[in-house]
């Protein structure tokens, strides 16, 4: 199961970097990277804080 989530993760990122290329603002990655996850169906939360 992990692994079929992490291969659509990657796929996501992907298909991400194929369309948009390289050299734009994180942020702008991030964004399309959220449009993609919700296009496959995947629930995640954005930003998350996490305790170390």
């Amino acid at each position: 199961m992990a692994d079929q989530l992490t291969e659509k993760i990657i796929a996501a990122a992907i298909e991400v970097h194929k369309t948009l290329g390289q050299g734009l603002l994180e942020s702008i990655y991030e964004e399309a990277l959220c449009i993609e996850l919700g296009l496959m169906g995947l629930s995640f939360q954005r930003q998350l804080a996490v305790d170390v």
